[in-house]
């Protein structure tokens, strides 16, 4: 009967989970510029968190492997579903994502990360957006997660400035020319359809990824913060606060694997800031980074603590 519950929960793992691993590695990558603005040696620390992200990458990329040889039919679902579709670029940016982490470890390791991410996202971004155009997709259906496969081209150029910048400069074209449409429809859906479930709730923390990390790549291609960089910064800081006015409905939420949600886009925000405070000096921002790394921590924290409790409950990786 165990063998029997264990099959049938490996047949719901959801692409989601991935999620985590963005989380993750963008907490691990926010503490990386902390000790790195701060001149604190921490390598050692630094290069375990990147091992365990890392091998939680590997884990679940395997488990996602055995899903599709046992289930193939599942994932098949997962890659036509209205919703899911959208999470399935989580894979592709984990793996940019760590090319970033290990940019200053190892190059080649990053490379490989770099290519394989950018080639891969580069598939589903064409494959998510033929779904978008040639199936029906009732304004109810549109979430924030539609920007998830915005978001990765807009990432590329983090560490793909130190391999290509033409190719750096290809993807961050694709992912600041689609953000804004995006983002005018999904403030239509938000503002004149029914209100989101509240599964999906937290995925309006989704708003704060595109302008934090457009603002770290377009400063990463040019060296330079002129006046678009500030103007993709003070959104990333308009939608921060925005999000702190919904901080009541976000608190009252019970949990789901959506509470991935809060911790990327909290840990590009952070990073925006003391990238910010890098290049300007001005003290304000350095504690305003400080205090959002903290905050970001406790979040992470927070969310892998309720994951742990909901998977030892067998709360996830059931049919929905």
């Amino acid at each position: 009967m165990d063998n029997v519950q264990e099959v049938s929960r490996l047949k719901f793992f959801p692409i989601t989970f991935f999620a985590s691993v963005m989380g993750l590695t963008g907490l691990t990558i926010a503490l990386q510029r902390f000790f790195e603005v701060f001149r604190i040696e921490a390598s050692g620390f630094i290069n375990f968190l990147i091992l365990l992200v890392t091998g939680w990458f590997f884990f679940l990329t395997l488990v996602y492997i055995l899903k599709f040889l046992k289930y193939p039919d599942e994932v098949k679902k997962e890659f036509k579903h209205p919703v899911k579709i959208n999470f399935l670029p989580t894979f592709s940016i984990s793996l940019i994502l760590l090319s970033i982490a290990y940019g200053k470890i190892n190059i080649t390791v990053s490379y490989i990360f770099w290519i394989s991410g950018a080639f891969i996202h580069l598939f589903l971004l064409f494959y998510i957006i033929n779904r978008w155009i040639f199936n029906e997709f009732k304004i109810i259906v549109k979430n924030p997660s539609w920007f998830i496969p915005v978001v990765g081209p807009i990432l590329v150029p983090i560490s793909g400035v130190n391999f290509s910048h033409e190719i750096s400069w290809f993807y961050f074209s694709i992912g600041i020319t689609l953000w804004l449409p995006i983002l005018t429809i999904l403030l239509y859906r938000l503002i004149f359809a029914e209100p989101l479930p509240e599964k999906l709730l937290p995925t309006l923390f989704i708003f704060l990824a595109p302008p934090a990390v457009a603002f770290i790549s377009y400063v990463k291609l040019t060296d330079n913060i002129d006046t678009f960089a500030k103007i993709l910064f003070n959104f990333g800081i308009f939608s921060f606060l925005l999000l702190l006015t919904f901080i009541r409905k976000f608190t009252s939420l019970k949990f789901y694997l959506s509470w991935w949600a809060y911790t990327f886009p909290m840990a590009a925000f952070t990073i925006s800031l003391f990238l910010y405070y890098q290049k300007t000096n001005m003290e304000i921002f350095g504690i305003f980074a400080t205090i959002s790394l903290s905050l970001t921590i406790i979040i992470v924290i927070n969310v892998a603590i309720r994951n742990l409790i909901s998977v030892r409950r067998r709360e996830i990786c059931v049919e929905e």
